[in-house]
């Protein structure tokens, strides 16, 4: 474990964090991981879908009906994770299968289609009500929940700070969607935003002209999808895409 928790302390891409992590996680017969997060959580969901941290070992088909197809919306222990906080075993949801909506019971049905039927959740303690991260560990195929039981009753504990320290390291990583990466110019612009430097300042220090820095400056709203220059610092900041050490 405390090999473990070196490489990973030491990781510089959220890539590393979770190769190492899926990796130690299936040594405990956890072969299927399925993590996300969000800093955008209002009252009615999750926010844009586009900024999630999302990272999973599922076979292809399955992310893309469970995670692009929306069926997450409706998973019963996603809906656990949302009002809780810590482990939880997946009898949970099989004890309560009387009490699950429509939606809940067709989500149960497509996992258990998909051989998703034995693991344990873990919602994460966050100190920002808008922030929620959560993990499922789905066992390989093979092993029952009685199984995942005896498990996570010698190593629960492990299992759990484990995936602490991964998901801590992981929101602490520069992040973003394929398709909203800042370039270089983008990300320092918005640094010298954040300050507190006006435009023309940026421009002398940057050796550009104001006409070169505003560009880069909607550029830059225009990957993160805001509209103000003041959201972009933020939302670039909440992904840990500016201040970045360079590799």
């Amino acid at each position: 474990m405390i090999d473990y928790l070196e490489q990973v302390t030491d990781a510089t891409s959220v890539e590393d964090v979770w190769r190492l992590h899926c990796e130690k996680m299936a040594s405990y017969g956890f072969d299927r991981l399925l993590y996300g997060f969000t800093r955008f959580r209002t009252a009615t969901g999750f926010g844009d879908r586009e900024d999630f941290l999302i990272m999973t070992n599922h076979t292809g088909d399955y992310a893309d009906k469970f995670i692009n197809g929306g069926l997450y919306f409706h998973a019963p222990m996603v809906n656990w994770a949302v009002r809780n906080n810590g482990p939880c075993s997946w009898t949970w949801w099989s004890k309560n299968v009387n009490s699950l909506s429509e939606s809940e019971k067709k989500v149960a049905a497509f996992n258990r289609a998909h051989g998703v039927t034995a693991g344990y959740s873990i919602s994460f303690r966050d100190a920002s009500i808008r922030n929620k991260g959560a993990v499922a560990l789905t066992a390989r195929c093979g092993m029952s929940q009685d199984d995942v039981e005896e498990v996570w009753t010698e190593h629960g504990r492990a299992i759990t700070v484990m995936n602490n320290v991964a998901h801590l390291k992981m929101i602490n990583l520069p992040y973003s969607s394929p398709t909203r990466q800042l370039t270089p110019r983008q990300r320092e612009a918005l640094e010298w935003m954040r300050d507190g430097k006006t435009v023309q300042d940026a421009a002398e220090i940057m050796g550009l002209t104001v006409a070169t820095v505003e560009k880069h400056l909607r550029l830059a709203r225009g990957a993160l999808d805001v509209e103000t220059t003041a959201q972009a610092v933020l939302k670039a900041s909440f992904q840990n895409q500016i201040f970045v050490v360079e590799r």
